[in-house]
Order: structure tokens, then sequence, then C-alpha cells
């Protein structure tokens, strides 16, 4: 092999080479494609989109009740390829999340929840209808109530186990948009005690 073509080789390799660790750096510390799996985030996001997950921002913006977050399955809810799990955030660390009269109550106060599947009610599970989220945990639910498993069937889940949060859907391209974050106005701090 000529001097030249030993050259070239050795370019295309070490610009291949670059190529794969960038990459790896992108998807392990800024953002990961995620693929939806689940029913349980309709109508918000549909199986079989694609979304990109902001891995970077929550070290510098913590996350917030009303962020849609990726998070890896709770022991015993794993399938056979440990997909991550995506839901919406709802209780953070402290607080008293209850459900009743067909509503989610955070800290006594009801949550405004349009993005819920067809406007479902939300219903205890497992005969639970109240949690105190512990430190280092979120409580977390899916916006398709009725076909969600989530912190009403497996409980809190730690804040260790996020891998991020989902923040654009790209694909199908028709459907390319920003995954936003719903707010609740009015939802105080802790609460000492249950309302209900």
């Amino acid at each position: 092999m000529s001097t030249r073509w030993r050259g070239c080789l050795l370019e295309v390799l070490e610009t291949v080479l670059l190529t794969v660790i960038i990459f790896w750096v992108v998807q392990s510390f800024v953002a990961q494609p995620y693929r939806i799996y689940q029913v349980s985030m309709e109508h918000t996001l549909e199986p079989d989109q694609m979304v990109l997950v902001d891995k970077i921002s929550p070290i510098f913006s913590p996350y917030e009740r009303g962020d849609v977050i990726v998070f890896a399955p709770p022991k015993g809810f794993e399938d056979e390829n440990k997909d991550p799990f995506i839901k919406r955030l709802i209780g953070l660390p402290g607080d008293l999340v209850e459900i009743h009269d067909n509503a989610v109550y955070v800290n006594g106060v009801k949550l405004n929840e349009p993005y819920v599947y067809d406007g479902q009610p939300t219903v205890p599970r497992n005969g639970l209808a109240s949690w105190r989220v512990p430190d280092g945990q979120f409580f977390v639910m899916g916006d398709h109530r009725d076909e969600s498993e989530d912190s009403r069937v497996f409980g809190t889940i730690a804040k260790s186990s996020v891998i991020g949060r989902a923040f654009v859907r790209y694909w199908p391209i028709s459907t390319f948009g920003f995954v936003e974050s719903a707010s609740y106005s009015g939802v105080p701090g802790t609460s000492p005690a249950p309302t209900k």
C-alpha cells in the first residue's frame, strides 16, 4: 500500500473514531433519542413517536412538577428489554399527593390537567389514595390514566433513576414540536397532613 493511500485510510479512521466519540458523548451526557413504546402518555405522546431526552439541563435547572421525564423502570416492572418509562412528574420530595373526587391534589390543591387523555377521571390503584413523597423521590403519572402503570401502582421513583426530560418530539416529522411541561398555579410547598 502506498504512503498516500495509507495516509488517506488513517484520516478516514480518525474521522470515524472522532464521530463515534462525539456521538457517545452527546448521547451519554447531552441528549438521547427515545422511542415511545407505551400508550400511557396518549395523546401527549403516541406509540412509535420519537423524542429527544434532555440530559444536561437538569444539572442547572431542577426537575419541576409537570415535566415529562424518562426514567429506568422500577424493579419488577421491567419488560424483557428493560426499556425506560416515560411519565409526567406530579409530586416532588415532601409533596403530599392525593387522589379523590376523580382528580389529583398536591398539597391540598386540585391540579388543572387539560392533558389527561379524553378527560378521563383519575382513580386510585391498589387501594392507596394518598402518598407523601420521600426525599430523593418523585411521584409520576401517565397522561392516559386508565392505561398507565405509574406511581399509583409502583410507588415513588428515585430521582437517581431519571434519565432526563423529554423536550422535543421529532418523529414522525409531521408531529415535530416541543414536549411542553405543565404548570400548576397555586400549589404550595409541602402540606402537613392529608386533606381528606
